[in-house]
């Protein structure tokens, strides 16, 4: 049965429960969350379509009914380790490696996930729940399913690995928690490294998308609405609005334009890669204010903005020409049912926007296409048996299109492509996401700045808060002069996430900002604050944390910080190399050294790690071992200009000026023209420039 629109479904509720023409009630203070079941009674067939989808069987506890994979002394070896699965009584157990890497029984408390696979957690120390590496492969036995299988299964991953099951990129409290249950607070404490982790509702319920439903529900009890309906978000995107066939495109237009989807930026609270930038999420505000969304960054999407590593969807969907002409999530989507609206074939949603008459025909599709999202939306698998299609609904031809803006991104990750940047960021028909991706891989100018400030300044006042962003961003990638230009008018923005990113922009500048802007700056930087706090189990925020209080002046509370990172990411080489070089800033060089050498044993294919090491070790006067450690690197990164440089210097002071010799003719064939080389081989006795 197709189901009503929010619109609709709101009529009906009023006139269920009797609501009159009576002036509306004022609001209710501080609503609360009153549970899914107390919707039941006014909205069942929205019930009733939640009972078994995805959302409702995000989370579950462990028990006969809910756990679907074998315990019945299954095994699964994974390289050396044999991990078993058994009942013990109504327990359900898994016996595997724990971080010490020797065996330990562990009681599965709850299953995560339903279809196509299923996932369980265990309890840990410290508050900590963990998804265990290995899962249920729920889809039918023809199709490969009904067995274990390990979610790492081409990797190396023993107990020493950040990737360990028992690690933090495996913890349900921060990693998984938000996205499968309802008002969720991860309650992380930084000063005792624990987590109070507490929800309303295990599940995804009603108000895990329509907010806190008290108010809701004592105005349906009065019989008295307010224009929201006492709901915290207006989630009624289609606003009287409906779909018209152009019979001359073949393509549906909006009756009324979409001024703003709600729907993607509360769905994209969990369909997005994204972090929290607030302890407790916000209902009705624009997704960049309560999270810091993901560019089109590399490793997470292809240039041409296609998926790459797990996105899941709002990264796509807004670069969509849909996207652009109003559609929206339940213009596709059952949002109860989590379903497609016309049934399990994507050809008949496609159609009800899509003239079958055009779109389906062999001249538009080819001979053997079988539906429309084979082509306009492919898969990628995930989480080895997760096939998740890419929602920018681009056409096959997109890759070898020039016009596309991915040939400017592809482009700009190869470096040295500022003016074909610059081009393209001004191009308005290019989505927003795109063009921020754009401003973030411009490279500093130190000649020749006008044409890039110019830009960085005019794309500071673009309405789309994730370019404003990424222009903040690309002023802290050039001249410091250029930030004192324009910008900081947006530590008093209203999207958080462009207040915080304002703030980390100023913050070495804050003395010299107009007046308005000063003023500003204590509240951005607080909302900064605790912005990184909202995920502080995570040592790169806490380094990012300890990096702010730094250049705010805040020694001591800087210092606090390091040593914390260090405590939950030991692990973490950047923390590491971060917390050295802050040592060494802060006359502690013999300190830091062990931290250096830390983060090129941690990263070893990280060349800058290896260049400061080096560098540190000769400023400590271990000029040998400096002199070792760099010439590991030059082998390891031929091609790194600094490794070359401080290489050669060292050579020359240790005498060596035939190796500093030889080394400075082999850059100088790379960048002929370098000044810093050339006086180099001017400088060595002997020489004859070449």
């Amino acid at each position: 049965m197709q189901k009503l629109t929010i619109a609709i479904l709101a009529f009906l509720l009023a006139s269920a429960c009797g609501e009159q023409t009576a002036p509306a009630p004022g609001p209710v203070a501080d609503p609360k969350f009153v549970g899914t079941e107390q919707c039941a009674s006014c909205h069942e067939p929205e019930y009733l379509a939640w009972q078994g989808s995805h959302h409702q069987l995000a989370m579950q506890p462990a028990n006969d009914g809910t756990v679907l994979g074998s315990f019945s002394n299954a095994e699964l070896k994974y390289r050396n380790d044999l991990t078993t699965f058994y009942r013990d009584g109504d327990k359900f157990v898994v016996r595997t490696s724990n971080e010490a890497g020797e065996l330990q029984n562990y009681e599965v408390l709850y299953a995560f996930g339903v279809f196509p696979l299923q996932q369980y957690l265990v309890a840990s120390t410290r508050g900590r729940m963990q998804a265990l590496p290995f899962a249920w492969d729920t889809r039918p036995a023809g199709d490969g399913g009904q067995r274990w299988y390990s979610l790492y299964p081409d990797d190396e991953v023993d107990h020493n690995d950040p990737l360990h099951w028992t690690g933090r990129f495996y913890n349900w409290n921060y990693m998984c928690a938000e996205c499968h249950s309802t008002n969720v607070e991860v309650g992380y404490d930084l000063e005792t490294n624990t987590f109070d982790t507490r929800y309303d509702e295990i599940s995804v319920g009603c108000e895990a998308c329509h907010g806190p439903g008290s108010s809701h529900l004592a105005q349906a009890e009065s019989g008295t609405f307010d224009s929201n309906y006492g709901l915290a978000v207006n989630l009624d995107d289609r606003a009287g609005a409906a779909w018209v066939m152009n019979a001359a495109t073949g393509i549906a237009e909006r009756s009324t334009r979409n001024v703003l989807s709600q729907q993607a930026e509360s769905c994209g609270r969990c369909h997005a890669r994204r972090s929290p930038i607030t302890k407790l999420y916000e209902y009705g505000k624009p997704l960049a204010d309560t999270h810091m969304i993901a560019l089109l960054d590399e490793h997470l999407y292809y240039p041409d903005g296609r998926i790459q590593d797990e996105v899941y969807v709002y990264g796509s969907f807004v670069q969509s020409r849909m996207f652009a002409a109003g559609v929206t999530c339940s213009d596709c989507h059952n949002p109860h049912s989590a379903t497609l609206r016309t049934g399990a074939n994507p050809n008949d949603i496609c159609s009800t926007c899509h003239l079958p008459a055009k779109f389906a025909s062999q001249d538009h599709a080819g001979a053997g296409s079988e539906n429309c999202v084979a082509c306009h939306m492919p898969a990628t698998t995930y989480m080895g048996v997760d096939d998740r299609r890419d929602h920018s609904f681009r056409l096959p031809t997109t890759a070898s299109d020039p016009q596309h803006y991915g040939h400017a991104i592809a482009a700009g990750r190869a470096g040295n492509a500022n003016s074909e940047l610059l081009k393209a960021i001004v191009n308005d028909n290019y989505p927003a996401i795109a063009r921020a991706t754009m401003l973030t891989l411009l490279e500093p100018e130190l000649e020749h700045t006008t044409l890039v400030a110019e830009t960085i300044a005019q794309q500071l006042g673009d309405p789309d808060p994730l370019v404003r962003v990424a222009a903040l961003r690309a002023l802290r990638n050039q001249p410091p002069a250029l930030r004192l230009q324009s910008g900081s008018q947006l530590l008093r923005d209203p999207v958080r996430s462009v207040r915080i990113e304002a703030a980390r922009t100023y913050v070495e500048y804050k003395d010299l900002l107009p007046l308005a802007d000063a003023r500003a700056f204590p509240d951005a930087a607080a909302e900064y604050r605790r912005a990184l706090l909202a995920t502080a189990n995570l040592p790169g925020s806490v380094l990012n944390l300890a990096e702010f209080e730094s250049l705010s002046g805040n020694a001591e509370a800087a210092s606090k910080l390091y040593r914390q990172m260090l405590v939950i990411g030991a692990d973490f080489a950047p923390g590491r190399h971060a917390y050295g070089l802050w040592l060494v800033r802060n006359g502690q060089p013999e300190s830091a050294l062990s931290h250096l050498r830390a983060a090129t044993e941690l990263e070893p294919d990280v060349p800058r790690f290896a260049y400061v090491y080096g560098i540190a070790l000769n400023s400590s006067g271990l000029a040998e071992e400096g002199l070792s450690v760099l010439r590991k690197a030059r082998n390891d990164f031929p091609a790194d200009y600094d490794i070359a440089w401080g290489l050669a210097t060292m050579l020359r002071d240790s005498g060596d000026f035939n190796a500093a010799r030889s080394l400075a003719r082999e850059m100088l064939l790379q960048y002929p023209d370098d000044e810093n080389f050339n006086a180099l081989m001017r400088s060595l006795p002997g020489a004859e420039l070449q």
